[in-house]
């Protein structure tokens, strides 16, 4: 490592440690909300430069961009709902100060793992590039997902599902007036609408082999919904095709897992001959879910100020 690329790297994880302290210290939701974006947009930076571009796609997307955006609206209803008491500064007490030796505690034992681990260790980097040639796909980090430890990502769009779940089920409460877009957003999505559904499609295609994948293309082609949400208001329905489409990706992935061991093999254990068109399918349902999961989870189960379900 050069002295430039060791200065940068200690500037970037400066940053983060700064901006982590002043989101979580400021009293002014906004700017705080904003910081909160930043932060996301330099940790993405920081995943880049750990060589996982990976997960460097999946946090500019959803943690700086989905993400922001739901912290963004949140802070809209806020205020739409009148003057908020004054936010107090943060201060002293028991509960923070055990909280917080506790969070450093956690850190110090993360930094010994680190460090305690035997020079030049890799890993299971060596177990799965054996495997790789039975993945049915080039890019480790999907076959990780979709192949090697196919229950986590099975459960985490499960995770989604019941986020949707709990949207629905707490209700909203009465949408503030729409107001109107201006020229600017609409030509946004006349402009970026398009381009973000192709590069959707791109990322899902390209994970297979690149960075990429179904939750970097659902983060895409969610930020297009959203931006489209905004220009254009609009409810998703809380009816059956909605919730078919979201239940979609899980339910897909769920019947090839059965398939597999009612044909006599194990349960999510994808055969060699056909691992990548299985995956392929497996992430083309899981992207179109995660999408409309993203997009509902930002438009809510609206409400008119009559009480009555908009959506």
């Amino acid at each position: 490592m050069s002295g430039d690329t060791l200065v940068l790297d200690l500037v970037l994880a400066g940053l983060l440690v700064f901006l982590a302290w002043r989101l979580l210290t400021l009293s002014d939701l906004f700017k705080a909300t904003v910081l909160f974006i930043v932060f996301g947009v330099l940790l993405s930076l920081a995943w880049v430069r750990l060589n996982a571009p990976d997960v460097a796609l999946a946090e500019a997307a959803i943690g700086a961009g989905v993400t922001g955006a739901l912290v963004l609206d949140a802070l809209r209803r806020l205020d739409a709902r009148g003057p908020a008491d004054e936010a107090q500064p943060l201060r002293l007490n028991l509960p923070r100060l055990v909280g917080a030796l506790l969070v450093m505690g956690l850190g110090a034992f993360l930094l010994w793992s680190v460090l305690s681990l035997p020079p030049g260790w890799r890993g299971l980097s060596s177990e799965t590039a054996a495997a790789m040639p039975r993945s049915g796909v080039v890019n480790p980090v999907t076959a990780s997902l979709l192949n090697f430890r196919g229950y986590d990502t099975l459960l985490e769009i499960a995770v989604l599902m019941l986020a949707v779940l709990g949207v629905w089920t707490l209700n909203a409460e009465p949408m503030p007036p729409a107001e109107p877009a201006g020229p600017i957003l609409d030509v946004l999505v006349k402009a970026l609408l398009p381009p973000m559904v192709v590069v959707a499609g791109y990322l899902l295609w390209a994970g297979g082999h690149a960075p990429g994948g179904a939750f970097q293309g659902a983060a895409v082609l969610a930020a297009g919904g959203i931006l489209l949400h905004l220009a254009r208001p609009f409810n998703v329905a809380n009816r059956g095709v909605v919730r078919l489409v979201i239940g979609f990706g899980f339910a897909v992935f769920l019947l090839v897992g059965l398939t597999l061991a009612t044909l006599g093999g194990r349960f999510l254990e994808l055969p060699e001959r056909h691992a990548g068109i299985l995956i392929l399918m497996i992430e083309t349902a899981a992207m179109i879910s995660i999408a409309l999961t993203f997009v509902v989870l930002f438009v809510g189960n609206a409400r008119d100020n009559a009480g009555r379900d908009t959506s």
